[in-house]
C-alpha cells in the first residue's frame, strides 16, 4: 500500500500544475469569485477525472483504442471548447461596450455553484485526451501494483486527494489577489481566459488532425493487444 501512496503523490502534484484550460480557469475563478466558488469548480473537474478513471479501469482497451483512432472525437471536443471561449469573449466585449464596467463585473462574479460545478466537469470532460492520459497511467502503474484492486484504489485515491490539496493551496493564493482587481482588470482577465480556451480548443483539434502526436498511447495499446 505504501508503494501505491508514494506513486500517487507525485502524480497528483504534477496534475495540479499541469498547464491547461482548467489551470487558468481555476485561478481566475478564485481571484474573481472567491475560494468557495473555485473549490466547487474544482470538484467538477475532479468528478470528470473520477469518471475517466472508472472508464479506463473497467472498460476494454479496445474501447479506448477506438476513441484514440477516431480523430473526429478530438475535433468535436476542440470545437466545443472554442465555441465556449468565443461566446464568452463576445459576451464580455458586447457587455463592456453597452454597460458600465462596475455593472458588468457584478454580473460576471455572481456565484451559481451548480453552474460552476458543471463548468468544471465539462471543461475537463470534453478533452478526450484526459481519458487517454488516465488509461496510459493505468497500464504504466498497474503492473507495478500487480493490478490489485485495493492497491489501485489507494493509488487513484492518493492522486485525487493530492491533486485537490495542492489545488486548494493554489486557490487560496489566487484569492489573495482579489482585493487588487479593479473592474477593468477583471474584464481583461476574463477576456484573456476566453482567448486561452480558444487556443486550447485548437490544440485539442490538432490532436485529431495530427494523430501521430499520440504514438505513446498507440505503443502502449499494442503491448496489451
Amino acid at each position: 500500500m505504501l508503494e501505491a501512496v508514494l506513486s500517487g503523490i507525485p502524480l497528483g502534484i504534477f496534475l495540479s500544475f499541469l498547464i491547461g484550460p482548467v489551470f487558468f480557469v481555476l485561478l481566475e475563478t478564485s481571484a474573481v469569485k472567491g475560494f468557495r466558488a473555485a473549490f466547487v469548480l474544482d470538484l467538477g473537474v475532479v468528478s470528470a477525472d473520477i469518471i475517466f478513471i472508472g472508464i479506463a479501469y473497467f472498460s476494454s482497451y479496445r474501447l479506448i483504442k477506438r476513441i484514440q483512432d477516431d480523430p473526429s472525437i478530438f475535433i468535436f471536443g476542440g470545437v466545443l471548447m472554442i465555441t465556449y471561449g468565443l461566446i464568452s469573449y463576445l459576451k464580455l466585449k458586447k457587455a463592456a461596450k453597452t454597460k458600465d464596467n462596475d455593472v458588468v463585473v457584478v454580473e460576471y462574479i455572481k456565484k451559481n455553484y451548480f453552474n460552476l460545478f458543471i463548468k468544471g466537469f465539462l471543461l475537463n470532460s470534453i478533452n478526450v485526451g484526459v481519458l487517454l492520459f488516465w488509461f496510459l497511467i493505468l497500464i504504466t502503474i498497474g503492473p507495478k501494483l500487480d493490478l490489485e484492486p485495493s492497491k489501485m484504489g489507494v493509488f487513484f485515491l492518493t492522486v485525487i486527494s493530492t491533486y485537490l490539496l495542492v489545488d486548494i493551496g493554489k486557490i487560496f493564493l489566487a484569492k489573495q489577489l482579489r482585493h487588487k482587481l479593479t473592474p477593468e482588470i477583471i474584464i481583461k482577465v476574463k477576456k484573456g481566459i476566453s482567448l486561452l480556451l480558444i487556443i486550447f480548443g485548437l490544440t485539442i483539434m490538432f490532436q485529431g488532425w495530427f494523430p501521430s502526436d499520440q504514438k505513446m498511447v498507440i505503443k502502449a495499446l499494442e503491448k496489451i493487444d
